[in-house]
């Protein structure tokens, strides 16, 4: 009886371990603040940083480019960021938090080119998930409008 007890004891041990390997999927980002989301967005896009990009976007992410008015949705846009894997910009980047109200935040990323300037404004939503980027609007404040 009391080997019983200790092979069950045992299996109930291994048990749990694998279960506790099995949450490595866990969102990283759930319980960060949305400074950091931002962060990880700039790396994404300026560094080549694709690791993450699946916690990153809300469902119903849009881009939108207001220099072309192109638009794209997540998959559209996660599928771009992840064909540029690797690629770094070079440039200057900081951004800054413009307002940040119960579960939205509006962010202000300014990349810094030797010719031009790319400003994104940033959306964030706050869910049970975490801080998640909804929508990104991107300016060249520096083009001449025509």
């Amino acid at each position: 009886m009391k080997k019983t007890l200790t092979t069950l004891a045992a299996a109930l041990i291994m048990i749990t371990s694998f279960s506790s390997f099995a949450a490595g999927n866990a969102n990283p980002l759930k319980n960060v603040a949305s400074a950091k989301v931002v962060t990880v967005y700039l790396e994404a896009i300026t560094l080549g940083s694709v690791e993450l990009n699946k916690f990153l976007f809300s469902d119903d992410f849009e881009y939108r480019n207001t220099a072309n008015n192109d638009s794209f949705t997540k998959k559209q846009y996660t599928d771009f960021l992840k064909s540029h894997k690797g690629v770094k910009f070079d440039c200057e980047t900081r951004y800054e938090i413009l307002d940040q109200t119960g579960q939205t935040c509006i962010a202000k990323a300014t990349m810094t080119f030797s010719n031009f300037t790319r400003v994104d404004y940033i959306t964030l939503n706050q869910s049970a998930d975490g801080w998640k980027v909804s929508k990104v609007v991107t300016t060249y404040p520096d083009k001449i409008a025509r």
